[in-house]
């Protein structure tokens, strides 16, 4: 039954296509079709993932695999480094909680992600999967067959990791196109962060890896309408047949486990050392604000600040008001510091403070690379890919991270339309 929450959640489906318009390139040309179409899709993709038998038997199969996965980890983690990941302790506990440390329970299973994908790429499993992406958002988003490939590779492989696969059109891609491909990698992750973000959240949310799978999956087609609203395409964009261009390339299975492997250790290593730079900052921030006067009896602190401004935005995704502050502030993390501190710390607050519905909500909210870190991601890998656009990405990157942040917000409002009994609630 339709209620006044599902109602509400609509409220920031029309905010987040409203704020890309008032910042669009040409307000006259607003790509009704397209969002009628996206819209449809992202719905038609929820109904089908979570309502189905089959494709809910499929997901939580998927998330029996996770909680595999992480356990064959952590196994290959212990035989490394013994009692800190969690084997046999040495010495008498007095807090079991003390024994989960993120270094030794999460970003190892980038690693093996990481590999595993790299695998599956060589066996051209994965390859298959991310071509038949591309023809459903060829035909249903209207894309072109190189922009389309790269969305759904975005999906899978990461926001600068999509795009090398079609590299060799980068040069002639137009403008609206190329800013559409920087939105969506903002507005998805990468297999090797969904699984350690499910990792993260399958104590506090009942089938985290089924909700953050698809959260990443649904983002794709929010990205592509809201930055064809911020820059709209020229009608001169032509159609072409979807092309598997720029391939990777891997000798053997051995080599692809190998160089999988050499990868998700960049990853790792890139994601653990984010986190101690930005958490330093924002406890040297809250340091600096600690000199500040007591505002309603409480200290000032940069959650309470991102609360205060983001608790407008949460509440218009279907988040009680009385929980709006805390959902606010995730938002703000996820903007100002990375997705990955957002869903860490939504982990760690109790239910008192946010229900199990805000927090799936949530998860879809917080599930995009869209942050001030990826702007500097972006630049640096285009710059790479493709040199000569260099100035061009540098020109559309900010509106590419409003468009990334509010995406996840738009697919957030989308499931929290949708009834209660389709996520077994």
């Amino acid at each position: 039954m339709f209620a006044v929450q599902n109602a509400q959640s609509l409220t920031g489906l029309g905010l987040t296509m409203l704020i890309c318009w008032l910042v669009s390139e040409d307000r006259r040309r607003f790509p009704w079709k397209l969002a009628a179409g996206s819209i449809a899709v992202q719905a038609a993709l929820v109904l089908l993932l979570f309502g189905a038998p089959a494709a809910r038997s499929v997901l939580r199969a998927m998330a029996s695999g996770v909680d595999a996965l992480g356990a064959s980890t952590q196994d290959g983690t212990r035989f490394v480094f013994g009692f800190l990941a969690g084997g046999a302790q040495p010495y008498p506990v007095g807090d079991p909680g003390s024994l989960y440390i993120l270094a030794f329970h999460v970003l190892p299973v980038i690693l093996v992600v990481c590999a595993l994908s790299a695998l599956l790429w060589h066996w051209r499993i994965l390859k298959w999967i991310t071509r038949g992406f591309g023809l459903l958002f060829q035909r249903t988003l209207g894309l072109r067959g190189p922009p389309a490939l790269a969305t759904a590779a975005t999906i899978f492989m990461g926001q600068v990791e999509g795009p090398i696969f079609i590299r060799a059109y980068l040069d002639s891609l137009s403008r609206s196109e190329l800013f559409m491909l920087v939105a969506v990698g903002m507005s998805c992750v990468a297999g090797s962060t969904m699984v350690a973000y499910a990792t993260i959240l399958k104590g506090v949310l009942p089938d985290a890896a089924a909700h953050v799978l698809t959260a990443s999956i649904i983002s794709a087609p929010a990205g592509v309408l809201l930055a064809r609203i911020i820059v709209p395409p020229e009608p001169s964009e032509a159609r072409e047949d979807l092309e598997l261009a720029g391939d990777k390339i891997y000798a053997s299975s051995v080599d692809a486990l190998i160089k999988g492997t050499g990868d998700g250790l960049t990853v790792a290593l890139n994601v653990g050392a984010t986190l101690i730079v930005i958490v330093a900052l924002v406890s040297m921030a809250d340091r600096v604000l600690g000199l500040l006067p007591a505002v309603g009896g409480q200290p000032v602190t940069a959650a309470r600040g991102f609360g205060a401004i983001f608790a407008p935005l949460a509440w218009s995704l279907g988040i009680p008001w009385s929980e709006a502050r805390t959902a606010g502030a995730l938002l703000g993390t996820k903007l100002v510091l990375t997705e990955f501190s957002a869903f860490i710390q939504m982990a760690k607050i109790g239910p008192a403070a946010l229900s199990e519905r805000s927090r799936m909500i949530m998860t879809y909210a917080l599930c995009g690379f869209a942050n001030i870190a990826s702007v500097g991601i972006n630049v640096a890998g285009y710059g790479v890919l493709a040199p000569n656009r260099r100035a061009e990405v540098i020109a559309l990157v900010w509106k590419a991270l409003l468009a990334g942040f509010l995406a996840t917000c738009m697919t957030a409002s989308i499931i929290g339309a949708m009834p209660a009994a389709l996520f077994g609630r």
